[in-house]
C-alpha cells in the first residue's frame, strides 16, 4: 500500500479538481463527486490493476461507474492517475469535450468502461463482464460503484440475483451510502434499508466501511478480494460534499455548481 499521507494529498487534489472543473462548467454534480474522492483515490492509486499508459490493456481490472452523474470525480481521478492531461478537466460539459456530464465510451476519453447516465444499469453490465472473465479464465476483477438512491431501481436486484447465482466472486461492488439523493434523504424518498440483510439474503458477501477513510477503504477492498465463492458488496458510509464544510450533508448540492466566489471559499476551507 502507498503511504497513507500521500493518498490523502491525492484525494484532496482530486477534490480541488472536482470543484474547479464543475465551477468552470457552471453545472455538474458536486456533492456526490466530493463524497467519493477517497474511494476513487483508493481504487486508482492502490487497489486497481491498471496501466494509465495502456488503458485498453486486456488484463486490466474494470471499473464500472453505474452512477454516471458523479463523472467529475472519475475524470479527476483518471487525470491525476495519468490517463490524460489535467488541463482537459476545464473542458467539462463543454461542446465537443471528451468530458461530458455523464461518461461516454464513444467520446474517446481513455479509461472509460461504460457509457453511464441511466441509473440501475451498471451492475448488470458488471455481471456480463465478470461472466466473460470466468469463461475466458481471466483473473481480472470488476469493481462497480453504485449510489444508494440507485438501489431503488429494480434492475439492480435482478443483477444481484444473477451475480450470486453464477458465484461471481470477481465482482466487488461498492455502495455510496451517503443517505441522500437528489430529492432528499433516501429514507424519505423510498426506504432501502435493511441494506446489509437485503444483500446477504441475495447471496452476497457483505462488508461495511467508512467511505471517507482511505486506510479502511483499502483494507476492506483487500478483504473482499479474498472471497472465493460469492460476489462482494461494500456498504461505504460517506458524507455528501465531504471536504467542504459549508455543503456537507446538504442534498441541495447533489447537482449544484459553485460560483467563482464560492469556489475560492470552498478551496480555501478544503480539508
Amino acid at each position: 500500500m502507498q503511504d497513507i499521507n500521500k493518498l490523502k494529498t491525492i484525494a484532496k487534489n482530486i477534490r480541488k479538481d472536482v470543484l474547479t472543473s464543475i465551477a468552470e462548467a457552471g453545472s455538474g454534480h458536486t456533492g456526490g463527486s466530493l463524497g467519493l474522492a477517497d474511494v476513487f483515490t483508493s481504487l486508482y492509486f492502490d487497489i486497481l490493476n491498471h496501466k494509465p499508459n495502456n488503458p485498453n490493456w486486456e488484463d486490466r481490472d474494470r471499473l464500472i461507474l453505474s452512477i454516471g452523474h458523479v463523472a467529475p470525480v472519475l475524470y479527476a481521478s483518471l487525470a491525476n492517475a495519468g490517463y490524460f492531461n489535467k488541463d482537459e478537466l476545464l473542458t467539462l460539459r463543454k461542446l465537443g469535450s471528451r468530458l461530458q456530464g455523464h461518461p461516454g465510451k464513444n467520446h474517446g476519453l481513455p479509461g472509460i468502461e461504460l457509457s453511464a447516465g441511466s441509473l440501475g444499469q451498471g451492475l448488470s453490465v458488471s455481471v456480463g463482464l465478470a461472466l466473460s472473465a470466468k469463461i475466458d479464465n481471466k483473473s481480472w476483477k470488476v469493481y462497480t460503484i453504485l449510489g444508494d438512491g440507485e438501489l431503488q431501481e429494480g434492475s439492480v436486484w435482478e443483477a444481484a440475483m444473477s451475480a450470486a447465482h453464477h458465484k461471481l466472486n470477481n465482482i466487488i461492488a461498492l455502495i455510496d451510502r451517503n443517505n441522500l439523493q437528489i430529492d432528499g434523504p433516501t429514507n424519505k424518498v423510498m426506504t432501502i434499508e435493511p441494506l446489509y440483510d437485503k444483500w446477504k439474503s441475495f447471496g452476497w458477501n457483505v462488508l461495511k466501511c467508512n467511505g471517507n477513510n482511505i486506510l479502511e477503504i483499502i483494507n476492506t477492498y483487500k478483504q473482499a478480494q479474498k472471497e472465493k465463492t460469492k460476489p462482494t458488496v461494500i456498504i461505504a458510509k460517506t458524507v455528501m460534499g465531504k471536504g467542504v464544510p459549508d455543503i456537507e450533508n446538504n442534498y441541495e448540492w447533489h447537482g449544484k455548481a459553485p460560483t467563482k466566489n464560492q469556489l475560492k471559499l470552498f478551496i480555501k476551507n478544503l480539508y
